[in-house]
């Protein structure tokens, strides 16, 4: 996953570069005590909160983190830089925060961590860490580090959401069963995004049991115009649900407009879908932000490939659009989610799918250097998939029947 760079090129690129200002930049700074810690954390984002999707999200856990930590005498200083290009454009953002005096460097996008990789030998005594990626963990820096969440529990969830309202449509006469198709904008063809919306159709199937997926790649993490398109394609398709892992909020909008319903991602997109838009889930960045910087801060390490779910508050549920959810939704949910936190439901539970018409009984893991090998670790045992437990990013590559991919990966 690393790439190797022959030249460094140290590129200016003013309008590449927007520091936010306040409160929410730079913390309580100005308020701080004589005993309070002050550390400074750089935040590279692919995108800005104006997304009011992926990016935004880290934003609200920067803000999150920063409150959090105020209350325990740690001052942070962010020096929050947007709309960097998975490219080059990466090595000069980690540069300008590390020569600002940045002492941990949080990026932000999967693309990002190649770069970031190049800058982290020149900088050993910076923390630099990569979230949503996999490669920092194996890399043998003491200063790198991989950060996820067990993300595929939401997206079960909000699968659930859209199952029962399938179902519901189902049940009145709305809809035949063949008909409950549900449309998924995806950004690539990743395990990131293949585990995301497997999650998705398992708990939609779980509650809707005639249900069926057609997926579009769109590739790309953030092209609003693409995802826009893909949706509505998919709607042309006769898909009337719509879900997503891309980072805009066109395909809610795209759903609201023909009237299909949509779950959401990263964000709450009732408001800007409130006769489509149903429910979403995001991974709530707050909780690792203050473990990482409250670690730093104290002399304790940085953990090498942090992971958490559902059970630890990093992975949380959006509100329920109750005005069009089917009846007993939330209280399924909170059924769901119980279960889900005591380990009564493994949400790549083998029973529940089928690969060529053939449960799944052996699947490609990690070795140690971060490759998907037949003959290491095995993720299927004991009757289930076993998602991020040899590391945090996902690694379920499976496509099980009932899936659709309706063009070429990316």
């Amino acid at each position: 996953m690393k790439k190797t760079l022959s030249v460094l090129f140290v590129l200016i690129l003013a309008c590449s570069f927007v520091f936010a200002g306040g409160a929410g930049e730079t913390g309580t700074s100005a308020a701080a005590s004589s005993d309070t810690k002050t550390v400074k954390v750089g935040l590279i984002c692919i995108g800005d909160e104006n997304d009011q999707g992926y990016t935004y999200n880290f934003i609200r856990g920067r803000d999150e983190a920063t409150q959090m930590l105020a209350e325990e005498g740690i001052n942070v200083e962010w020096m929050t830089i947007y709309n960097i290009g998975e490219d080059a454009s990466c090595i000069d953002a980690n540069i300008e925060a590390a020569e600002e005096g940045c002492q941990i460097i949080i990026n932000n996008s999967y693309g990002f961590e190649q770069y970031m990789l190049e800058v982290a030998d020149d900088y050993p005594e910076i923390e630099f860490i990569s979230c949503t990626n996999c490669a920092s963990v194996f890399d043998g820096r003491e200063n790198t580090h991989n950060a996820f969440a067990n993300i595929y529990e939401g997206r079960y969830i909000a699968g659930v959401v859209a199952g029962m309202k399938l179902q519901q449509m189902i049940d009145e006469g709305q809809i035949t069963p063949e008909e409950a198709v549900i449309g998924y904008v995806g950004a690539f063809s990743f395990a990131e995004v293949i585990s995301g919306f497997t999650s998705y159709f398992l708990g939609a199937r779980s509650v809707c049991p005639s249900v069926t997926m057609k997926v579009s790649f769109v590739g790309s993490w953030s092209d609003a115009t693409a995802e826009s398109d893909a949706a509505l394609a998919l709607i042309d398709e006769g898909c009337i649900m719509i879900s997503q892992h891309s980072d805009n909020t066109t395909p809610a909008t795209a759903a609201q407009s023909r009237g299909a319903f949509h779950t959401g991602y990263n964000n709450d997109m009732t408001g800007i879908a409130p006769d489509a838009s149903l429910i979403g889930t995001r991974i709530d960045w707050g909780i690792y932000f203050t473990e990482a910087i409250r670690n730093y801060v104290n002399g304790e390490p940085i953990p090498q490939d942090w992971c958490a779910g559902m059970a630890e508050g990093a992975v949380v549920m959006t509100p329920l659009n109750e005005a069009i959810a089917a009846p007993g939704t939330a209280e399924k949910i909170a059924e769901v989610e119980a279960a889900l936190a005591d380990g009564s439901l493994e949400v790549f539970d083998t029973s529940t799918f089928t690969v060529g018409g053939q449960e799944l009984t052996h699947a490609f893991a990690l070795d140690t250097d971060g490759d998907f090998t037949p003959d290491s670790e095995e993720a299927v045992y004991d009757g289930a998939f076993h998602e991020s437990e040899f590391q945090s990013a996902p690694y379920f590559t499976v496509q099980i029947d009932g899936i659709q991919w309706l063009n070429a990966a990316y």
